[in-house]
């Protein structure tokens, strides 16, 4: 059997491309999908439906970051997106979970739809994210030297709770310190630049530890990453604003410690 085309990630070379017209590959039924996928979806009724298409501007969960919401449509149909996920059987395919506008007909593979982002949501999820890279690149620089076996582990930049996770006890004396690194890369409003690195990249620039295995990269491809210049750098799919400054005044909450890690929570406004 053929392997299925993956998704074009147009996000991913434009996050301020908010409508995209392209192609349907394919629509079905969500409860008729492989057991899978299906529980990627497990709110999925008799009414909802997985669109996949050539190209997407919608970014899927993962890596922390919410996925898009919006709508997909042609001139006599509407598709609402509801919830997008990165399709766990045949790898680098986008899902598009929603449904249809009552009384409207579902798409026909091959048609060309206009995808829509919700575009507040978008900026909202992409100011969350940069900042937790900065969060990030502020406890690196403050911690790293200071904390046996020091690491960043993994982000939530969800509404409401996002957080950044470390490998090492974090003591509440840092939280100050922590706030005053992460306004000195906000107001410092640094570029935050896209780049796509080769494994060698990673290794001329002294960062073998972010080199790890990622199945919607496929063999040959160079890895995305986010440079936030003079802070850090991340392999990283998702969407950013283009400078710290855009962030927002982004807030310290707490840390907590649990069994050798901390969280460091975080909010912008």
């Amino acid at each position: 059997m053929a392997t299925p085309t993956r998704t074009y990630l147009a996000f991913q070379h434009n996050a301020k491309l908010f409508s995209l017209a392209t192609a349907i590959r394919s629509i079905r039924s969500a409860t008729s999908l492989d057991e899978q996928n299906r529980s990627l979806f497990k709110q999925a009724t008799d009414d909802d439906h997985v669109v996949v298409t050539e190209q997407t501007i919608f970014h899927p969960q993962g890596g922390g970051q919410p996925s898009d919401v919006g709508v997909m449509k042609t001139s006599n149909s509407v598709f609402k997106v509801s919830a997008v996920r990165m399709d766990v059987v045949s790898n680098g395919q986008v899902l598009h979970f929603g449904r249809f506008e009552s009384g409207h007909n579902a798409f026909a593979e091959g048609e060309t739809v206009t995808q829509e982002v919700d575009v507040e949501k978008r900026l909202l999820y992409s100011r969350l994210h940069t900042a937790g890279h900065v969060l990030g690149a502020a406890t690196r620089k403050l911690l790293e030297k200071e904390i046996e076996g020091f690491d960043e582990l993994k982000a939530s930049h969800f509404p409401d709770a996002a957080s950044c996770e470390f490998q090492g006890s974090i003591e509440g004396k840092w939280k100050d310190a922590i706030q005053k690194k992460v306004d000195e890369y906000v107001d410092g409003d640094l570029p935050v630049e896209i780049e796509w690195w080769s494994e060698d990249d990673f290794k001329k620039n002294g960062l073998e530890r972010l080199i790890t295995d990622n199945p919607n990269v496929a063999a040959g491809e160079k890895f995305r990453v986010v440079k936030i210049v003079g802070a850090d750098t991340y392999p990283c799919g998702g969407t950013h604003v283009d400078s710290t400054l855009a962030c927002g005044k982004t807030t310290v909450r707490k840390i907590s410690r649990s069994k050798g890690t901390s969280r460091v929570s975080y909010a912008v406004a």
